[in-house]
Formats: C-alpha cells, structure tokens, sequence
C-alpha cells in the first residue's frame, strides 16, 4: 500500500531541512527542477520483537513515502508553476504543515514577524482559493445538465455550491463536516484543503519550547482537534547525517531521549487512518498496511490479490496475546487464536494467516 504525505509550508519556514530530519537525505533545497523525495521505513517496537522471536531470514517494515513540496506560488496564478505545485499536493494522501517558531538572528524586531498561525492561515486561504476555482469549474459543467432539470446533477451542484460557499468564509473543506453525499459530489475535485493536516512546529537549539510561538500554534492545532509535532529541524537534520551509534549522546544535548522523527511518522501514520497487521514465520516477518476498518478480504489483498479473490478465512492471533504468552502454540492453547470470517475488521497489531482458494 503506497502512501504518501507532502511536506508544505510559507518560503523560509524550514521544509527542507525538516525532510532532511525525517529522511537522512542531506539534500538542497528546491531548486526548481526534481523535488525532493524518499522513502522512509515507519518504525515499529512490534516488528523489531517480532523478529527477535522468529529470527526470519527476511524482515519487512511499512513504508511511507515523504515529499518536499516547495514553498511559493501554491495557488492557481503564475506562469504555470503555481499549478504543477498544487497538483503535487493533490497527489499525497496528507500534508505535514512546517511553521517557522524561530527567529533568525538575535534582532529582537525579528521576532515580531514570526507567527506561525498567521503563515498557517496565509496557506490555508491559497488552498481555498484554489478550490474555489475546481468546484466554479465543476459547477460550470453541471450547469448545462441542471437546466436539463437532471435531478442528480441539481443535487451535485447544490453540493459544490454549498462547499463553495464554505470557502468562501474561509472555512477549509476538513472543517466543515462533510456528509458522505457531499463528499460524493466533490469526489472528482480532490480538493487541497479537505486533505488532513499535522503541523511541524520548527524550533531551534536554545529556543524555549513554550515560547509564544509555540504555545500560539499549539491553541491553533487544540481548537482545530490536529496533531502538533515539535522539531529541532536544523539540529535533527544535522544528528540524521551522524552514525546511529553517535545520534543518541547529541539527541540528550537537546533534551530529548529519542528523534522526532519515530514520533512524526508515527502521528503520520496516525492521521492517514491506517493499521499495521503483520505474517510471521522463518523465511520472513512482515508489516502490512491498510486502510482502518477494511475487511479480511480487502487487508489479505495487501498481501497478495489471489488472498483477496480466493479468500476463504483468516487465523488472527493479537500480538498482545502473542507477547503475554510467548508463542503461537501457547497462544492457541489458550483459546485465543481466532478463526475471522470475510466481515472481520482487521485490527491493529493483528498476525494473520490467509486461507484461500488460488
């Protein structure tokens, strides 16, 4: 299962040295030519003990595929540069909202022109606006069909209208409580500002973390329900170029036991509303990854397609249960390993094994 989330913010907030802290990439920033991109492996405590019980001769993590998008011209304007940005954030699953929480220099005026929530809502207005243009443009087809009286197509625009309309008061599409039918009519528009949001508060070494600036985003990120991580990106970025065996005494000079980089990814994953299941066995132990509440059928299907059209059952031992007991075998003793049918919702940290037809 590929995903993806873009790393989007104003010029000079600090996106690409926060991709180098996720990464380890060491790249430059944007030069107008390829954008940045990497794959990066989603860390798991789960798979690491898994693979110390199985001892496989191959070992699997989930991926996630983490994307610079530039910082400028993200509307629809321009000399058509704006446009080719706003399709690569249409092309991610999610965005990673980088803010600039620190000053440049020790200029106390500088300090004035910091404000995150201010470069959030700056953002936020060039996506809508952005999607403003998609639905106009998707109600002007329609409308050849409403004055046909197509009752469908009256109910689509009405939609669009009303999400239109939403924007327009600067409210953001992921805000305005979507119902399934509305989110059918605006489907094809895969509009920008419905995409979920984590914000990245980019600090330096020595900045207090519950400076003003902070503690202004964090009020932000609480009244909007969104994930707020904070990042020492200039300082992690140069720690992710390190050996893994020299990272930790640097981490403890800035006070932290581990990267922001678990804990980022893993808020990723967290918001892009997807579990990890996982097979084990000698020849390899693997980390699976679906969409939250997909069935048996649909989760066996990540691993192969036959699963999913042969499928017959699924074995399911929790990986609780498989810790706590310290094997299948006394996993199976105990009753707990489980035989799910094709409507079982395959749950987080679940080891399955997948009977099917081929």
């Amino acid at each position: 299962m590929s995903l993806s989330c873009g790393l989007v913010g104003l010029p000079s907030c600090g996106k690409t040295v926060i991709f180098n802290a996720i990464t380890a990439a060491g790249v430059s920033s944007y030069d107008g030519s390829e954008m940045n991109r990497a794959i990066v492996k989603l860390p798991d405590q789960r798979l690491e003990q898994l693979i110390k019980m199985y001892r496989p001769r191959k070992e699997v993590q989930s991926n996630l595929e983490i994307v610079d998008i530039p910082g400028s011209e993200v509307g629809p304007q321009g000399n058509g540069r704006g446009s080719r940005l706003l399709g690569h954030i249409k092309d991610v699953e999610a965005l990673l909202h980088v803010t600039r929480c620190f000053k440049y220099g020790a200029d106390p005026l500088d300090d004035e022109t910091v404000d995150p929530v201010r470069d959030i809502e700056t953002l936020d207005l060039e996506l809508m606006v952005a999607d403003s243009v998609t639905l106009e443009n998707k109600m002007d087809r329609l409308s050849k069909r409403v004055r046909g009286r197509d009752k469908d197509a009256i109910q689509e625009f009405a939609d669009c209208e009303k999400v239109h309309a939403e924007l327009g008061r600067g409210i953001p599409a992921r805000k305005q409580n979507l119902g399934a039918r509305e989110m059918a009519s605006i489907q094809e528009c895969h509009l920008v500002s419905l995409k979920p949001v984590m914000y990245i508060a980019n600090v330096r070494s020595g900045d207090d973390t519950s400076n003003c600036h902070v503690a202004a985003l964090r009020q932000f990120t609480n009244a909007e329900n969104a994930e707020m991580i904070i990042v020492y990106g200039k300082d992690e970025a140069d720690i992710s170029q390190l050996e893994p065996s020299e990272r930790g005494e640097f981490l403890q000079a800035l006070g932290l036991e581990e990267s922001s980089r678990d804990r980022l990814l893993q808020a990723a994953y967290r918001m892009l509303g997807v579990v990890n299941f996982f097979t084990t066995g000698e020849d390899e132990v693997r980390a699976w990854t679906c969409r939250k509440g997909d069935k048996a059928p649909v989760a066996a299907g990540k691993i192969h397609t036959d699963m999913e059209k042969g499928f017959i059952r699924m074995e399911v031992i929790s990986y609780a249960d498989l810790m706590e007991l310290g094997g299948e075998a006394a996993v199976a003793k105990a009753g707990r390993k489980r035989v799910e049918s094709r409507e079982y919702e395959v749950q987080d940290g679940d080891i399955v094994v997948v009977l099917f037809n081929d």
